[in-house]
């Protein structure tokens, strides 16, 4: 005699996530820090949690690189002709390795909301 056996909603999900059947859902995140953009397209931020890499010169870059915020001058600071870092918040998909995905949207911050927040790391390089 056969028997017959249930898979739950939930477990049946699960085993298609995992034989690839579905893609999983990309939670979107909201990170806040500094900007990096040292070199040309070498981008990445610092927030509480680590240092998130958005793009390596030569190499991969996340989706939505256009949606990296306009900084006003004042809130830049020039560490290499151009380039430099700002204070940001990015609307963000990520990877549990520090890699940013896509970047939805982005918001530049006043300087001085990075410099006062204990929770980033200083910056060390002005």
């Amino acid at each position: 005699m056969m028997k017959c056996f249930r898979l739950s909603w939930t477990a049946a999900a699960a085993i298609a996530i995992i034989i690839g059947w579905v893609a999983p859902v990309e939670a979107s995140e909201l990170r806040c820090g500094w900007l990096h953009n040292p070199t040309p397209a070498n981008w990445w931020l610092d927030d509480r949690d680590g240092s998130w890499e958005i793009s390596v010169q030569g190499g991969g870059s996340a989706r939505g690189m256009e949606n990296l915020p306009d900084v006003p001058e004042r809130d830049y600071v020039r560490t290499n002709g151009n380039y430099g870092y700002s204070c940001a918040c990015l609307d963000v998909t990520t990877t549990p390795r520090f890699s940013i995905l896509t970047v939805r949207t982005s918001e530049s911050l006043p300087l001085k909301q990075c410099l006062e927040d204990p929770n980033l790391p200083d910056v060390n390089w002005k």
